[in-house]
């Protein structure tokens, strides 16, 4: 798909109201990918797959480890299996690249543990200065030769993998939730039980919930009495031949704010606020809280924008859609303030400092803290915006240009990573 260097929004004409169907979840998509490969004795079909960056360098390094992978983008559709005398790995030797794919390192890495050979695992250059060490920590308790190949607690990631012993491990909760849960999806493929004890707080429990649901999903025993306490029994085989990944909630979300940004209606299908395993679906609770309208429904989403208010939220839960916020408290009648979300600082850009720059450059006043920020709104004006290659600034700060004119994206391909449609989904907000 092509993009232009820079994208500036035009303000719509009219609220919207609009119906819009967003792409599958990511983190389902590459969860079901490391569950598919690791546990299913046959054939699994993945229903629903996202089609973005971030699951196509999941697939490309399945691939290079020897699974079988067929991707049927169009449809939404990838098949994964193995030759059935094939080790639990295949490949006893595979160079990875994860291009900029958080969870592909995190979730690789531990997967490749559970084999026999020597892997690699790199991305791009922001890659290298996203943290991993505390993954590699729990590893090591394991028994497993993986380190950092500059020694500084960032990928490169080298793994010279000769099976998953069990045993107990400690892990750090606080900056990432996806070593936690590459851990446990790993763990059933270990030799012996496995008992994981999260030291500190544990930042994104939801993520935690998702992978513990979808373990459970593959007929995949794991013991949860607390959220710093996990058992798993090792020795496991899954039993899944088919698998519908629900559709992305924080996708969702840039939506559901153009409904409370612009005074509209706006629908997402497809996401079940009482089942979801996505936290991510209580974004809408958040504009309830400013004033929208939120009806709870069974089978969609649905926002009907209202006069906003300020408020103060505790944002950890669902720190994926805090740069959406962030857009909506632009056009409140209040400040608000978003806290408990310091681990944003280490995503694809520091989260916190992105935006905060960028906010100001449109008239926001903004005070940036530890963990948070207030955002008190001011008079707002155009302004070219720097992504940072940071998906979800491009889509968050495009959200202002819907009602203030002036507003250009730089960089709008970052959207590629998870939703590469997403500029013609906006557009749909128009019809």
């Amino acid at each position: 798909m092509h993009y232009p260097d820079r994208l500036e929004i035009v303000p719509l004409s009219k609220p919207p109201h609009a119906t819009i169907r967003v792409p599958g979840s990511k983190s389902i998509t590459n969860r079901a990918l490391v569950l598919a490969a690791l546990f299913c004795r046959g054939n699994c079909r993945i229903a629903g797959a996202l089609h973005s960056e971030d699951t196509e360098v999941m697939v490309d390094s399945l691939r290079r480890l020897g699974f079988r992978v067929t991707a049927d983008w169009s449809a939404g559709a990838i098949e994964v299996g193995k030759e059935r005398a094939a080790s639990l790995i295949p490949a006893k030797e595979a160079d990875l690249f994860v291009a900029n794919s958080g969870t592909s390192m995190r979730f690789l890495t531990a997967l490749v543990a559970a084999g026999h050979g020597r892997y690699r695992l790199d991305g791009i250059a922001r890659m290298r200065e996203r943290p991993i060490h505390d993954l590699l920590s729990g590893l090591q308790q394991l028994g497993v030769q993986a380190r950092s190949e500059a020694g500084n607690g960032c990928p490169p990631v080298i793994v010279e993998a000769n099976g998953l012993r069990g045993g107990a491990v400690q892990v750090k909760g606080d900056v990432s939730s996806q070593f936690l849960s590459a851990l446990l999806l790993a763990a059933p493929a270990a030799e012996t039980d496995i008992e994981i004890t999260v030291e500190g707080e544990l930042v994104s429990k939801p993520y935690i919930d998702m992978t513990v649901g979808m373990l459970r999903a593959w007929g995949l025993k794991c013991v949860a009495p607390t959220h710093e306490l996990y058992r798993i029994p090792g020795g496991q085989t899954g039993d899944l031949d088919y698998f519908e990944v629900e559709p992305d909630a924080s996708a969702a979300s840039y939506f559901l704010a153009a409904a409370a940004i612009c005074q509209g209606r706006v629908v997402v299908p497809g996401l079940d606020v009482y089942r979801s395993w996505q936290g991510d679906v209580k974004f809408a609770a958040c504009l309830a809280e400013m004033g929208c309208e939120v009806p709870k429904d069974k089978d969609h989403l649905l926002v009907r924008g209202q006069p906003l208010h300020g408020i103060d939220v505790d944002m950890n839960a669902i720190s994926d859609t805090v740069m959406t916020l962030a857009a909506v408290a632009c056009f409140a009648e209040e400040p608000t303030t978003i806290r408990n979300v310091a681990h944003i600082r280490h995503k694809e850009t520091d989260r916190l400092t992105a935006l905060a720059t960028e906010l100001r450059k449109v008239g926001a006043d903004v005070v940036e803290f530890k963990d948070g920020l207030t955002i008190a709104p001011q008079p707002l004006h155009g302004a070219e915006i720097d992504t940072y290659n940071d998906h979800r600034m491009a889509m968050s700060i495009a959200l202002i240009g819907l009602k203030v004119p002036g507003v250009v994206i730089k960089n709008p391909g970052c959207v590629a990573k998870t939703y590469p449609n997403f500029w013609q989904d906006l557009e749909k907000l128009r019809g």
